[in-house]
């Protein structure tokens, strides 16, 4: 297959043909072979190699409900690289933020609805990698979610607070035996109605953030109930709200207690959304990738398209943005893994406190370099971007949502604009 191919064919065959995943996966390959440490770039060319390998024997459309490849991708390692695994016996040779960044990379070229979809599931790992406490059933639970077995998903979101993580309504009991009872709603969790397993967050004094707790859910327990959100720009992503009514959660389930919770759910934030900056990064490559190749191929009054000036000059401003971010969003995370390898996994105090404002800097600029890398290649490949003949389609609906999805546009400049306060108090 040939990517996305729609009822109508509205792309030149031989131009289609060109613009297969192979070739897309050859323009990233060239911009990035000189940036790329060696062990970084091998992995990337194999996860490629992995997904050619995969589109093909598949016969794949990418019109598929993708939840169904997850355990074939899960076996190949390839849910998440965060962590080499150990505690569960599963020991990833390449493993780190750049190695994770290689793989959204990769995983987004073949398929970027299926890329958002596990980016859901690395978020419930993440919170057990950190508090499994050698507890038999999260041990249990985190393998199902890295080898892709399971299906996961995290509960932070609330209908009447939004952007506004810390004063939530969900409410924790505690009950006589340790266990808790959890009540209220929560919404727009990626993969929420899919999900097998899920970490969700609650208080136990309404409003209170400093009460907040921390649970992991089997989403087959009664007063467990979600519907499916319909967000049009990502049809095939399963996004949820969850209703808890006496949630039962028994407490070797509880990965922190009331008072814990906020700390549990701060200290994972900033690697959250390096991610998103990974996937925002991949979606634009990605479109870059169709879009130079289409310009390149489709000809106007017998001249490629791209020598116009008017197409070739917006296109290569694009490019270079895109490559800029990716070089810095590559600076953070070398910077990451070089800390994580020294402190035994995890981030020094300070430097944890200082990457919440670079995640929320590179947050807030590749969110919308996505949307307008995307909107514009589209653009300047004129009826051919906006068919569904590619997976343009995908990655104009995904980015139109990567300004909202963890932690909106205003929140990231809240953040930021405090931390200017804070810059001049140190003067």
């Amino acid at each position: 297959m040939v990517g996305k191919q729609g009822k109508v064919g509205c792309i030149n065959d031989k131009i289609l043909k060109q613009m297969s995943l192979k070739k897309r996966y050859n323009f990233l390959n060239i911009n990035l072979m000189n940036v790329l440490r060696p062990e970084n770039f091998n992995f990337l060319k194999e996860t490629q190699k992995f997904y050619i390998k995969f589109e093909k024997e598949h016969n794949i459309t990418h019109t598929e409900d993708f939840y169904q490849w997850i355990p074939e991708i899960g076996k190949q390692g390839l849910v998440s690289r965060v962590n080499n695994f150990a505690e569960i016996g599963v020991n990833y040779p390449e493993y780190g933020m750049t190695a994770e960044f290689m793989r959204i990379l990769a995983t987004d070229f073949f398929d970027p609805q299926l890329t958002m979809g596990m980016g859901a599931t690395v978020l419930a790992i993440n919170p057990l990698l950190l508090h499994h406490q050698n507890v038999d059933i999260r041990l249990k639970v985190m393998k199902e979610l890295v080898v892709g077995e399971k299906i996961g998903c995290i509960c932070i979101t609330e209908p009447e607070r939004g952007s506004d993580a810390v004063h939530m309504l969900t409410t924790c009991e505690q009950q006589a035996d340790g266990s808790f009872l959890i009540n209220g709603q929560k919404i727009f969790q990626t993969n929420g109605s899919k999900a097998d397993w899920a970490v969700v967050y609650a208080v136990s004094e309404k409003n209170n953030g400093n009460t907040m707790g921390q649970f992991l859910v089997d989403t087959s327990w009664d007063g467990w109930h979600s519907e499916r959100v319909n967000i049009p720009w990502t049809p095939r992503i399963y996004i949820g709200k969850e209703t808890f009514t006496d949630l039962h959660v028994p407490k070797e389930y509880v990965l922190g207690n009331p008072g814990q919770g906020k700390e549990h759910l701060f200290e994972g934030l900033n690697l959250e959304r390096l991610g998103i900056v990974f996937l925002n990064l991949a979606e634009a490559w990605n479109a870059l990738s169709h879009a130079v190749i289409y310009l390149n191929l489709r000809e106007q009054f017998d001249e490629p398209v791209l020598k116009y000036q008017g197409v070739g000059f917006p296109l290569t401003n694009l490019w270079a943005k895109t490559m800029n971010l990716t070089l810095a969003a590559l600076h953070i995370s070398q910077i990451v893994d070089r800390e994580m390898g020294e402190h035994k996994g995890t981030l020094p105090k300070q430097l944890n406190l200082a990457l919440g404002v670079n995640a929320s800097q590179l947050k807030s600029q590749s969110a919308k370099l996505s949307e307008r890398v995307c909107y514009e290649c589209a653009n300047l490949m004129g009826g051919a971007g906006a068919c569904d003949n590619t997976l343009m389609e995908d990655l104009l609906g995904i980015s139109r949502i990567q300004e909202m999805g963890g932690g909106t546009r205003q929140i990231q400049q809240y953040i930021m604009s405090f931390s200017l306060r804070k810059i001049f108090k140190m003067l």
